[in-house]
């Protein structure tokens, strides 16, 4: 377990400006996306949002976890694909009833923005729409909990409880929320699942302290909670290949409790195009 860095009120505005810009861009996004375009297109548009808001991608050329520099400005993952899709591992035409992960991260004024939200195009299916909205609401409740004098694992109980038990769905394991601020990954690691043990989760019991910056991230699938992926390349599937959906949002701890710094992501639509 290693404590977390905590930013001090002026950082906190620094890190909202950086939070808002993704929200904008998400806003860009969601009006701009179109049955017919491909992966390649929608990364192409993103990139040129992001320089018209003066700020960069975080995620192109980010080496980690053994695999090579991510090659795209967002991460673009479709149906299946759970996180970490890039803008040529699918390169077909998007159609209707595909879903789309659209995760983007930014550097603005040397300080990082990151949330991922979930779109539908044309329509959605009964099921999807169930699992889009539990993927929404279990964030929100999770949020709630990230206040001083509660642990991380609140976190995860809140969320798990949701998904799981009230809606049936899966949380994707092994996969979770981070620390973030000048740099894209910080402490603390932030599961979405209650541990069955504490070395299977360390920072399950640390304090929610003011100060402290946290990009939570509930990534649900309809049928397993298992995953499946390449060794040399970064998609993320589940197991059985069925709907997923990801949802995140940046979020600090302060004395009064969490302040959601990608506030308005919430009003962007579940159906584009």
């Amino acid at each position: 377990m290693s404590k977390p860095p905590q930013i001090s009120p002026a950082e906190a505005d620094l890190a909202y400006a950086a939070a808002q810009c993704v929200v904008e861009a998400h806003r860009r996004v969601a009006d701009f996306l179109r049955v017919g375009q491909t992966l390649g297109q929608i990364d192409t548009f993103i990139a040129r949002t992001l320089a018209d808001l003066k700020c960069a991608s975080c995620f192109k050329g980010y080496r980690g976890m053994g695999k090579p520099p991510f090659p795209s400005h967002a991460c673009l993952s479709l149906n299946e694909c759970v996180v970490h899709g890039t803008a040529g591992y699918y390169t077909k035409p998007l159609v209707e009833g595909d879903v789309l992960k659209v995760d983007i991260g930014v550097t603005h004024k040397g300080w990082i923005g990151d949330a991922g939200w979930t779109y539908a195009f044309k329509s959605q299916k009964p099921e999807v729409k169930r699992l889009m909205d539990c993927g929404k609401e279990s964030l929100r409740r999770g949020v709630l909990e990230l206040r001083p004098g509660n642990m991380f694992i609140h976190w995860a109980q809140a969320v798990q409880g949701h998904v799981e038990r009230e809606c049936g769905f899966h949380l994707i394991r092994g996969l979770g929320g981070h620390g973030y601020g000048r740099k894209l990954h910080e402490a603390p690691f932030v599961s979405n699942v209650v541990p069955v043990s504490t070395s299977e989760w360390p920072d399950a019991m640390l304090r929610c302290f003011p100060g402290i910056l946290v990009a939570v991230e509930p990534m649900l699938a309809i049928g397993t909670g298992e995953t499946s992926e390449s060794a040399k390349s970064w998609p993320v599937f589940s197991a059985d290949r069925s709907m997923t959906v990801h949802y995140e949002h940046d979020v600090l701890i302060t004395e009064k409790g969490p302040r959601v710094l990608t506030e308005g992501m919430e009003s962007l639509p579940d159906v584009v195009g």
